[in-house]
């Protein structure tokens, strides 16, 4: 085996898991482990800004998808769905993928066949079920939920409540937790034919028990969205549902307040990285408008700040993939927007998804600058 005097990190463990493996690394930007997921070189860059990067840490086909989910369920990425090109005929995709972020593997966990989804949302429930809502099924945008038992390695059709009052249908909406019990679902794609002047909220309850689930619509609603973000932000109250993006506009919108004793949810904890985003921020000047007319970015929320990324722009007829970085900080009243531009124009992304997992943020997937090919990579987002 040959290896230079550079350091590289997971070979110790691909080493030991692969004994019979031969790496030879020398100057090579990657190098494969016995035919299945490729490694990088810690100093190797994927897109790089002024003070950040993305950096690859695996390329595997599985990931090669936009428009699909990607959630932390008992430490691992579970990829579901999602598109696999830019062409409106072909079908969505059904397969379950988990990555281990640990040991850098994947491996599917679920055939790509029955429920087939795009465009749609997820949420966790108990750190067991990934609970898919809505999205494109190949033929109609549906309400529906099923969930996926991540203990059996199997689906479960979940029925409707006896009250339920669904929305006719859900494509490129947002799903957010607020309790085990409780989600909201925020905005959807008209039809062909329809002009939707608001987004209606909805509040979605599950029961992992009795595996069902009902719609109820709420009196509030919002500016017409749809692949938009939503962030679920601390305010001095309790929270909020926070809305930008998805419409030619820069506008943010609530879509929910909660009391500090309505919300359930354990805080993911990311000390390092809610340094390193104070940092950047620290030397840049905010805006209070939020990024206009862009859609089917990327948004997670880290401590105080949110982090979104990428996604198309509807204020250009041509070159409409972006690749910027921006930061939410909610620190100060009123929040401020900061934008971290991108020169490296190869690493644009539209439908892609980020993840926080231990300390680090995940990039995976979505479609490339031409909007039609997808990236087959997943990265961590570094900042000096």
């Amino acid at each position: 085996m040959q290896i230079s005097t550079q350091h590289y990190i997971y070979v110790y463990i691909y080493i030991h898991l692969y004994p019979d493996v031969t790496l030879s690394l020398g100057a090579k930007k990657s190098y494969h482990i016995a035919g299945e997921t490729t490694l990088y070189r810690t100093s190797d860059t994927m897109a790089t800004g002024s003070s950040w990067a993305w950096k690859p840490i695996a390329r595997d086909a599985l990931f090669a998808r936009a428009y699909h989910s990607c959630d932390v369920v008992q430490g691992k990425l579970l990829l579901f769905g999602g598109l696999k090109s830019g062409e409106p005929k072909e079908p969505p995709l059904g397969d379950m993928v988990a990555f281990d972020p640990t040991l850098l593997t994947a491996e599917t966990v679920g055939p790509n066949g029955g429920d087939r989804r795009s465009h749609h949302d997820t949420a966790v429930l108990a750190n067991r079920w990934l609970c898919v809502v809505g999205g494109w099924d190949g033929a109609h945008r549906i309400s529906a939920v099923c969930c996926w038992d991540t203990e059996r390695g199997q689906w479960e059709r979940w029925a409707e409540g006896p009250s339920n009052d669904p929305p006719v249908g859900l494509s490129s909406h947002t799903c957010t937790k607020v309790s085990e019990h409780e989600l909201r679902v925020v905005g959807r794609e008209g039809g062909l034919r329809t002009q939707r002047r608001f987004a209606s909220i909805y509040t979605l309850r599950v029961n992992p028990a009795t595996k069902t689930y009902w719609y109820k619509e709420e009196e509030s609603r919002t500016a017409s969205r749809a692949g938009h973000s939503a962030m679920l932000l601390r305010d001095t109250g309790g929270y909020q549902l926070v809305v930008f993006g998805g419409r030619d506009s820069s506008d943010c919108e609530v879509a929910g307040r909660w009391g500090k004793g309505k919300i359930h949810l354990e805080s993911i904890h990311a000390p390092k990285m809610t340094e390193q985003l104070s940092h950047l921020v620290g030397s840049e000047n905010g805006s209070r408008q939020a990024p206009k007319g862009l859609r089917h970015q990327s948004c997670t929320v880290v401590g105080p700040f949110a982090v979104a990324f990428g996604g198309e722009t509807l204020t250009k007829g041509r070159d409409t993939i972006c690749n910027d970085l921006y930061v939410y900080d909610t620190r100060c009243s009123p929040p401020s927007w900061f934008r971290f531009p991108c020169s490296d124009r190869g690493q644009k992304r539209v439908g892609h998804r980020t993840c926080l997992w231990n300390d680090k943020l995940y990039l995976v997937g979505g479609f490339g600058p031409d909007g039609k090919t997808p990236c087959p990579e997943i990265c961590v987002l570094e900042i000096p």
